[in-house]
C-alpha cells in the first residue's frame, strides 16, 4: 500500500471511528431507561470448552490462485488474520475446488465454477505455505474429486504437503460431495453417500500409498447431515475431522438482515446430531465452511453491522454445542466476485481491510477463550443473547449481545460468584444496524495495517448482588469480570 493511500485510509478510519463513538455516548444514555434482562451465571457447569484453533476463515481454491494474496509479503493480510488469533485454520476449497487442478510451472488461474477451472502452481502453493507459518494457522485442503483425476491430486497433495509443512490439519476429498448429482454437477442423478465412500476409499488408498502418514477430513457434506453421521460410524477411526457446511440460506429477496438475527430453526438440530456423531467416534466436528447466505451474501445485510452481531451470537452458538471450529468464508467466492459477507474487504486492487463482520469475529475472539460456564437469560420478548466463559480461574467474560433493532436494554447480572468484584465493559458498536462503515470494538477501528487494540473500555460497580449494564439497541458488550 502506498503512503498516500495508507494515510487517507488511516484519516477515514479515524474519522468514522470518533463518529462511532459519538452515536454510542449517545445510545448509552438513552439506554439507562431501557427495560430489564436478568442474567444468572453457573460457573459450575461447563457446556463445552473452545479449542485454541477454533477460528476460521475459508477460501475458494481460487483465491490461493492468485498470485501473492495469501502471501508472507502480504503484510496487511498476515496481520488481519493474525490479529484473530495466534492459533486457527485457513479451509481451501469451495465449489471452485471441483474444477481446479495442479500444474507445477504451469501458469496460475482464478476461475468461476464452471468455466475454464482455477489452476495452482507450485509459486503459489509456496506463497501459501509461507502465509502459513506467517500467521501460524494450520491448513484443511480440498481435493478434486468432482472433474479431477487421482493422479493430479496426488501431485497436487504431495506439493500441498511439502509446502504446508508442519501446518496440515488435513486433506478433504471433494467438495459438497451431496451436491454432486444436483442437476448432475459432477455425478448422475441417484448418486448417493455408498457411492461417495467408495470413490472416497479408492483416493484415500492411493493417496495414503503415496503420501505415507497423510490425514484426512470429511465428509465436506453441503448440508446431509445424515452424510456426516454414517461417515463417522464408517471412517470415524481412520480420519482427523468430521466436517459440514452452513448457510442460513441461499441470497434471496427474504434474505433479510431480521431474519438472520433471529434464530435457525434448523441449526441447533443439525448441530445435536453433529455431535453426537462426534461423540460416538471420538473424532471433533467443525462447520469449515459458512457464512450468512449463500451466493456470496446479501447486499446491505452481510455487509453491515448486523453481520457483526450474527457472526458473533453464532460463533458462540457452534462452540457451546460442542463445534472444534468454524471458517468464515471470505474473498472471491466461485461466482468469480468478491463475496458481500467477506470478513476481509479486499478491493482488488491489493488493499484489504476488516469488513463490519470481521469485528464480530474480532469479538468473539477476545471472549471466545477457555470453557463455556452455564448461563440462563429472562429477556422475556426480546431478542437479547449472552454467552459465559470462563478463560482463567480469576476471569469470567460475559457476552451480551443485543439483536434488538431499536429497543435499548439494561442486563441485571444476579448473584456474583463472591471472588468476583472487579469488571470491566467492551462494546462492539457501530452507528445503526444497516452501518457498513463506523464500526468499531472498544471503541478502536482495526487500522489500515490489519492491527488493533481497544481504546476504551468502561468500570462497572460490582456487589454481591450483582451488576447492571446498559446494552443499547444493535450492539454487545463484553463484560469481564475479575477476581
Amino acid at each position: 500500500m502506498n503512503r498516500r493511500k495508507f494515510l487517507t485510509q488511516t484519516a477515514k478510519i479515524a474519522a468514522t471511528a470518533a463518529m462511532a463513538q459519538s452515536n454510542l455516548a449517545t445510545a448509552l444514555q438513552g439506554a439507562t431507561n431501557g427495560p430489564e434482562v436478568r442474567v444468572k451465571l453457573d460457573p459450575a457447569k461447563t457446556l463445552a470448552r473452545i479449542p485454541s484453533d477454533f477460528m476460521g476463515l475459508g477460501y475458494e481454491i481460487s483465491s490461493v490462485s492468485r498470485p501473492g494474496q495469501l502471501s508472507a509479503q502480504n503484510s496487511v493480510y498476515v496481520q488481519l488474520v493474525r490479529t484473530l488469533g495466534r492459533s486457527g485454520v485457513i479451509r481451501v476449497g469451495g465449489n471452485t475446488a471441483d474444477y481446479a487442478s495442479y500444474s507445477a510451472n504451469g501458469a496460475p488461474l482464478s476461475s468461476p465454477e464452471n468455466k475454464a477451472g482455477s489452476v495452482v502452481n507450485d509459486a503459489v502453493l509456496r506463497d501459501l505455505g509461507s502465509f502459513l507459518a506467517a500467521t501460524g494457522w494450520n491448513l484443511i485442503w480440498s481435493l478434486n474429486l468432482g472433474k479431477g483425476t487421482l493422479e493430479n491430486a496426488i501431485d497436487e497433495a504431495k506439493t500441498v504437503t511439502a509446502t504446508a509443512k508442519g501446518h496440515l490439519l488435513g486433506f478433504e476429498i471433494g467438495n459438497e460431495p451431496d451436491l454432486f448429482p444436483h442437476r448432475e454437477i459432477h455425478r448422475h442423478t441417484g448418486y448417493g453417500y455408498d457411492d461417495y465412500l467408495r470413490e472416497y476409499r479408492t483416493w484415500r488408498d492411493a493417496l495414503r500409498k503415496a503420501i505415507p502418514g497423510i490425514v484426512f477430513a470429511g465428509p465436506d457434506a453441503a448440508g446431509a447431515t445424515e452424510w456426516v453421521e454414517k461417515f463417522a460410524r464408517d471412517e470415524g477411526k481412520d480420519i482427523k475431522l468430521l466436517t459440514q457446511h452452513y448457510y442460513r440460506e441461499g441470497q434471496n429477496p427474504t434474505s433479510t438482515a431480521d431474519k438472520l438475527l433471529h434464530s435457525d430453526p434448523k441449526l441447533g438440530p443439525m448441530l445435536a446430531k453433529l455431535r453426537s456423531a462426534s461423540d460416538a467416534c471420538g473424532v471433533p466436528y467443525r462447520i469449515c465452511e459458512t457464512n450468512s447466505f449463500s451466493g456470496g451474501g446479501k447486499p446491505g445485510v452481510s455487509d453491515t453491522l448486523a453481520a457483526a452481531l450474527w457472526v458473533l451470537d453464532f460463533m458462540f452458538t457452534l462452540a457451546s454445542a460442542g463445534c472444534a471450529g468454524v471458517n468464515m468464508e471470505t474473498g472471491v467466492n466461485q461466482l468469480g466476485f468478491i463475496s458481500s459477507y467477506s470478513p476481509i474487504a479486499d478491493d482488488e486492487q491489493g488493499h484489504y481491510s476488516a469488513a463490519p463482520e470481521y469485528y464480530g469475529m474480532l469479538a468473539f475472539a477476545q471472549s471466545g477463550v477457555g470453557r463455556i460456564v452455564g448461563s440462563t437469560v429472562d429477556a422475556g420478548d426480546k431478542n437479547i443473547k449472552a454467552y459465559a466463559t470462563q478463560p482463567a480461574k480469576d476471569r469470567i467474560v460475559l457476552t451480551l449481545i443485543n439483536k434488538e433493532f431499536s429497543s435499548d436494554v439494561i442486563v441485571v447480572l444476579d448473584a456474583m460468584p463472591a471472588s468476583f468484584r472487579n469488571a470491566s465493559v467492551m462494546r462492539l458498536a457501530g452507528p445503526s444496524v444497516e452501518s457498513k462503515s463506523g464500526v468499531t470494538l472498544g471503541g478502536a477501528p482495526v487500522s489500515a495495517d490489519g492491527g488493533w487494540k481497544p481504546a476504551q473500555t468502561e468500570e462497572v460497580r460490582v456487589s454481591e448482588r450483582g451488576f447492571q449494564v446498559a446494552i443499547p439497541a444493535a450492539s454487545a458488550a463484553i463484560v469481564m469480570l475479575r477476581a
